[in-house]
């Protein structure tokens, strides 16, 4: 027996029969009960953070753990959801390092308490060092006329290094800025 694909028959746009594409965006779209397993794409949205971060918390955050089904799909339960929103709360807006965020996990028992005052001054410059300096081989692919930076950890980061970049952004912006201008 030879399977065959079944064909639907075209439609023209004009016929009253064919679906109108306007009608799926005027629909109210459903929203998942409070209580329902998210995947990863919908956890991303949500707290506004790529999906390989999140599964890279996953590998330093052992409290993180999504249910994970046929084919590694990962669905996260609310109690996951609430504990990566909260990581990212210490990690991006109180200045905590990753370090950090594990010692008061150990320390809460696993748990991540609402009190928890910003980091100190030291926590922060070091927080900002960990997210700035994975970043700077991609800023060096996308400017190519600038220098490698020094990335020797002891090195302090040099008011200089920092000028060259806002200066070479200046230009990349201007020159986007231009291109724009160009557009109809």
């Amino acid at each position: 027996m030879i399977w065959r694909p079944i064909e639907e028959p075209l439609l023209p746009a004009g016929d009253p029969a064919a679906p109108d594409p306007a009608d799926a965006a005027s629909r109210p779209r459903l929203r998942k009960a409070a209580g329902a397993f998210r995947t990863i794409s919908e956890v991303a949205d949500e707290l506004h953070i790529p999906q390989h971060v999140l599964r890279f918390w996953e590998t330093r955050f052992p409290q993180v753990k999504p249910l994970k089904r046929g084919g590694g799909r990962r669905y996260y339960r609310p109690d996951d959801i609430s504990l990566l929103r909260r990581i990212s709360d210490l990690l991006y807006t109180q200045g905590y390092t990753i370090k950090g965020v594990q010692r008061l996990l150990r320390e809460g028992g696993g748990r991540l308490a609402d009190d928890i005052p910003p980091a100190p001054d030291s926590e922060r410059a070091a927080a900002e060092a960990e997210r700035t300096l994975p970043d700077l081989p991609q800023m060096q692919l996308l400017i190519p006329d600038l220098p490698p930076p020094d990335l020797h950890p002891a090195t302090p980061r040099r008011p200089s290094e920092a000028e060259r970049l806002r200066t070479a952004l200046s230009r990349t912006l201007a020159q986007l800025e231009a291109l724009r201008a160009l557009l109809p």
